[in-house]
């Protein structure tokens, strides 16, 4: 078989050549730089200071005598629990991730 020859660029064949590479250096370099940007910021997320997630724990609240829960729900963070003690309707707050109580909030009729 016999080869191919392939004759000498011109100048301004040679200078778009060039500048053709140098623009995908740049391209390459800006696609490496984002796709590091997106590994780091993964790697961020997951190594961040927050831990690992509690180990399930069994919590017991206790309600007044006659309590009933009239409903439960979340806001953000934070599970609410709404009661009925005796007429009066009471809001529980506690921490998602504790279950610790956060607040209280009762609702009374006026007299």
């Amino acid at each position: 078989m016999t080869e191919t020859t392939f004759p000498e660029p011109t100048q301004e064949q040679a200078a778009l050549i060039a500048r053709v590479r140098r623009m995908m250096l740049i391209a390459g370099l800006t696609s490496a730089l984002a796709v590091a940007v997106v590994l780091i910021a993964v790697g961020y997320r997951f190594y961040r200071g927050e831990g690992s997630p509690a180990a399930t724990t069994d919590i017991t609240a206790a309600l007044p005598k006659g309590a009933r829960i009239v409903s439960t729900g979340t806001a953000g963070d934070r599970l609410v629990v709404t009661l009925d003690i005796g007429g009066a309707t009471e809001i529980r707050t506690f921490d998602a991730k504790t279950l610790k109580p956060s607040g209280k909030l009762r609702f009374v009729s006026e007299p």
